[in-house]
């Protein structure tokens, strides 16, 4: 355990906090749990087939088309070493390891698998290249690394500034004072064309930084962040891919205008007998989405509050509208990455009471001499820590000396005993 303070003698010593070290561990450790999705990487999910969602990654070692993807159990297993790309999450997604994407190569985790998953789509972030600029995370030619905003429709990841339809839109993202982000989802404005019945809805949907201005974020995202790993290029993760459609945003044309709802009429998920994915008799717009043409000047990215997906009618038409246009996946509510973290955060709390569970039952299963041992080096190393806390100057930092003393203390009162 004292190996892990050890510094290189080549570079300045870093020194930090316990409390920030503990802190550190603990962040990096949930970021992990959040990704991976309380996946942890033993077994292979292609058995699962085309899971709603799952934490995916591209080997260019193996794949260098970036036509490949592969399940957290199968980068750690058959891809050890090799030049991985993280994706985060990938809806719709089924292990590509060892089938005819990969060569000769072939997944030691579950070697039968069908020669190709033809309903997995792929895009430009499986090369390492994101946004409408291509390029990739982290820029190795930037001298800041910007933090990126990935779309919910085509699950690429935008610069802030490429956000607008044209270089020189301006786009302003709802963010609080703290510039923690007051919007649930993104839609880009490559997608925004695919969305644009969206503005029949109430203005309720929308994320702004005027409305929220006094509330702030109750939560805080965990954003992506670079990979420390070795022979890991880490990514702002993004996957799957959509098509551009010509039909626009905003205006309503031949349709009939006493059937256009009224925006300060109340919210759809106002009403009890709504549940997102399921089909409601009446439709909540009003409208015939299929036999409505929507049309803008120009497409702008779109900013959805929290839960706005509850806001969508779910009736028939609606339904087939979503289907034609290969958005169903909206209706379901697993789709979400809030969704999904929130699950990933209920595994981890399971896992650590499961843990807990299984120290107490190991200690409650030692004879009486073990148990005395064992509480016996844990109150040594309770009263070392105190001992040292208690004559060290709080207003200086913990450096790894400061630990390798600790532990060398430790040595030498188990000599003593």
């Amino acid at each position: 355990m004292a190996d892990v303070f050890d510094d290189d003698e080549n570079e300045t010593e870093q020194t930090v906090s316990l409390n920030e070290y503990l802190e550190q561990v603990e962040h990096q450790e949930l970021e992990a749990d959040l990704v991976l999705g309380g996946d942890e990487g033993k077994e292979c999910t292609y058995a699962k087939g085309y899971m709603k969602r799952q934490a995916i990654f591209s080997c260019l070692t193996c794949a260098p088309d970036g036509n490949g993807g592969v399940c957290t159990a199968c980068s750690l297993s058959c891809h050890d070493g090799h030049e991985i790309i993280e994706l985060w999450t990938k809806r719709k997604f089924k292990c590509d390891c060892g089938n005819s994407k990969f060569g000769a190569g072939y997944c030691k985790l579950l070697p039968s698998k069908d020669s190709e998953n033809e309903e997995n789509a792929y895009n430009q972030n499986f090369k390492g290249k994101y946004c409408t600029c291509g390029r990739p995370y982290p820029d190795p030619d930037a001298e800041e690394q910007v933090e990126m905003i990935q779309c919910c429709i085509c699950e690429d990841w935008f610069h802030e500034e490429h956000l607008g339809h044209e270089s020189t839109n301006e786009v302003k993202i709802p963010v609080d004072e703290e510039g923690e982000p007051l919007y649930e989802d993104l839609i880009c404005h490559k997608c925004s064309s695919i969305c644009s019945f969206l503005h029949l809805y109430p203005p309720t949907i929308w994320a702004s930084d005027k409305e929220h201005a006094a509330t702030p974020s109750k939560e805080k995202d965990v954003a992506a962040t670079p990979s420390k790993e070795k022979d890991v290029v880490s990514a702002p993760f993004a996957s799957g891919s959509s098509s551009k459609l010509e039909d626009g945003t905003s205006d309503i044309r031949d349709a009939d205008p006493a059937a256009v709802p009224d925006v300060n009429a109340k919210s759809p998920h106002d009403d009890k007998d709504v549940v997102l994915g399921e089909k409601s008799v009446t439709c909540l717009l009003g409208v015939d989405l299929s036999a409505t043409e929507l049309a803008s000047e120009k497409s702008q990215p779109m900013f959805l509050a929290k839960n706005w997906r509850e806001a969508l009618c779910g009736c028939a038409k609606c339904s087939d509208f979503y289907a034609k246009k290969g958005i169903s996946y909206l209706l379901d509510k697993e789709d979400s990455i809030a969704e999904y973290e929130r699950m990933a955060k209920q595994k981890r709390d399971e896992k650590m009471q499961q843990q807990e569970g299984a120290e107490l039952n190991l200690l409650n299963n030692l004879g009486h001499v073990e148990k005395l041992e064992i509480l016996s080096g844990i109150n040594d190393m309770k009263d070392e820590i105190r001992s040292f806390l208690q004559n060290y100057d709080a207003s200086k930092p913990i450096t790894s000396n400061d630990i390798h003393q600790v532990f060398e203390n430790l040595k030498k009162r188990r000599r003593m005993d």
